[in-house]
């Protein structure tokens, strides 16, 4: 059995009753009774009509006995050690005095102030000092080098497949 809604009051219409109005534009509305397209040919609004479901969901009718209030669910703080650290470490850190965490923090500073670049960087700095000089940049051959070095992987993987493939296969069979 299929119930079809008011499109004026909203309330369900069972099969038999009820009307079809089909406007110009082609736009179809089930109407429950006469009431109910008077009231919509009439340009009324039915959620200023107290006697329609509209109404009486925007002012809150009758929804009392259906719906409870909702519980807000409020969140917990939890706290728990890190991998590495425990609870009671990560806490005396929280508690320490401003002036012994700068202390700690000023002395890390110190330690990563005086690490020595590395001899890789100044290597680096030499070649391409070099290199603005002849013109040529190096990438191009880095780039090359790499595709060689592609290229005689893909050859070994080939030469592995030919053997598994193809020559042992032709071996059993001679």
């Amino acid at each position: 059995m299929k119930l079809e809604l008011c499109n004026y009051s909203g309330y369900k219409i069972y099969p038999g009753h009820g009307k079809r109005y089909i406007r110009l534009d082609g736009k179809v509305f089930n109407f429950l009774s006469k009431k109910c397209e008077r009231a919509l040919l009439m340009h009324r609004n039915p959620r200023k009509i107290s006697w329609t479901v509209l109404y009486r969901r925007k002012h809150k009718k009758g929804s009392t006995e259906e719906v409870a209030k909702k519980r807000t669910r409020r969140n917990i703080k939890f706290q728990r050690s890190v991998q590495g650290a425990t609870l009671e470490n990560i806490l005396a850190k929280r508690n320490q005095k401003p002036e012994v965490r700068k202390a700690s923090v000023n002395k890390l500073s110190g330690l990563q102030r005086k690490r020595p670049e590395p001899k890789s960087n100044k290597r680096k700095l030499s070649r391409h000092s070099n290199n603005s000089l002849s013109g040529k940049s190096r990438r191009p051959q880095s780039l090359r080098r790499q595709r060689l070095h592609v290229l005689e992987e893909n050859a070994k993987i080939m030469c592995l497949f030919l053997v598994k493939h193809v020559i042992k296969p032709l071996m059993k069979i001679i």
